[in-house]
């Protein structure tokens, strides 16, 4: 009885192991020897006109200088002054502060120039 018990057991690791294996190699192939940062940083060839390269400059993206913009929380170099979508990722974009914005550009090794 003992050993029927282990033998299940045993099978029963094996399958979660390769079903867990699976699982993984299958989430993760997209990602694949990609670094975040250079995805950021990426540029396509859809709607470039808020895909932000070079030392980015916040005081001009405000168009209405209210002192907020939108920007994408995954791609940070998407920032315009009205609301909308990421062309790259098609996330909304958020609300921030110019501060805020900065902040996250430069912790995301992006170039902003200073005003």
């Amino acid at each position: 009885m003992k050993n029927g018990v282990n033998n299940y057991l045993h099978k029963a690791y094996v399958v979660c192991v390769i079903l867990l294996s699976v699982a993984c190699v299958g989430c993760g192939n997209d990602q694949k020897g990609h670094d975040q940062s250079e995805m950021n940083k990426r540029i396509t060839t859809t709607d470039e006109s808020i895909v932000r390269t070079g030392a980015i400059d916040l005081q001009m993206i405000d168009l209405n200088k209210d002192g907020k913009v939108y920007q994408d929380p995954m791609d940070w170099n998407v920032i315009s002054d009205v609301a909308g979508k990421c062309p790259l990722c098609k996330m909304e974009l958020q609300e921030v502060t110019l501060q805020e914005a900065k902040d996250n550009l430069i912790e995301n090794d992006f170039e902003v120039k200073n005003n």
